[in-house]
């Protein structure tokens, strides 16, 4: 429970700044900058040595995936439903496939569940929420955001590869066996753990408790999509298939787990409704300090 509570810390911190005059209007704003183009990138370059490519646990490596395209399913569906705008559209494929599933993730699951259930969280997070924010995260960005006015595949394409996070994952990948000198390897590890402090710090910065009559629905969608509908889901589907254990309680338990806080920065650069994004992850968060004790008392 640490971390939810450092989270809250530094959203606390982030509301209050906003409060004091010497802070200037776009302070959330540099603060996303910094994440995307310093802390995001190094957290990637940490974290694929850590990758591991197996056929094992294939319950918690497939259940992201099969989530991820149901949510993408519903979302558009109700994007057509509600004639939501499209950087509302946009920015709910970001935030809500993803959830936080390494920095509350991992110490919820130690703490409620045990150690032995830990290969099971970082397997669901590595293969499924890590590669999915330095891939489907990064195409969907350069699709929707409006900074790209008409999108052509060669605007794409550009705007995928010089994306901070897809340039990251591409060098992490090619030196994947070189060792990094002690110093550069430091310095990684420092700018990554700057990550979730300084956005969540940006979150409570641009947090609004008011929003127009149009905001309203999608931030209740999202909410109940990321909460409930994920973890029912990948229940059912796991249920439905004679599957059970430890490996899709944890799957289930990861589905369960507040929006992704470095997707819901990715969302806010590319312009895509910040002050919904910022409600969504913020609001995430605090509800999941009720509903992740009950998914889990739940699943026990």
């Amino acid at each position: 429970m640490e971390n939810f509570y450092l989270v809250l810390a530094y959203l606390v911190i982030g509301v209050v700044l906003r409060r004091l005059p010497a802070m200037p209007e776009n302070s959330g704003i540099v603060l996303n900058i910094y994440v995307l183009y310093v802390a995001l990138p190094a957290l990637i370059l940490k974290s694929v040595p850590l990758l591991q490519f197996s056929s094992a646990l294939l319950i918690p490596a497939l259940t992201p995936w099969l989530l991820l395209i149901a949510v993408v399913a519903t979302v558009l569906l109700l994007s057509k439903v509600f004639g939501w705008s499209r950087d509302v559209t946009g920015a709910l494929l970001i935030v809500l496939p993803l959830g936080n599933t390494s920095f509350l993730g991992f110490p919820m699951t130690q703490a409620l569940f045990g150690s032995s259930a830990m290969p099971y969280a970082v397997v669901y997070d590595q293969v499924g929420s890590f590669i999915a924010l330095a891939t489907y995260v990064t195409i969907v960005a350069a699709i929707y955001s409006p900074q790209v006015s008409k999108p052509t595949t060669k605007s794409i394409l550009l705007k995928i590869i010089s994306f901070p996070s897809f340039i990251a994952l591409a060098l992490g990948l090619l030196l994947r066996n070189v060792s990094f000198p002690p110093l550069a390897d430091a310095l990684i590890n420092n700018l990554a753990a700057t990550l979730v402090p300084v956005v969540m710090i940006a979150v409570g910065f641009q947090l609004s408790f008011r929003f127009s009559k149009s905001e309203i629905s999608p931030l209740l969608s999202a909410l109940t999509i990321k909460l409930l509908m994920m973890p029912l889901l990948a229940w059912a589907i796991w249920r439905s298939l004679g599957q059970s254990g430890m490996a899709v309680d944890i799957s289930i338990f990861q589905a369960a787990m507040p929006p992704m806080i470095s997707a819901g920065a990715i969302a806010i650069m590319a312009g895509l409704a910040p002050r919904l994004v910022s409600g969504i992850v913020g609001f995430g968060i605090l509800i999941g300090l009720v509903s992740l004790p009950l998914v889990y008392w739940l699943l026990r």
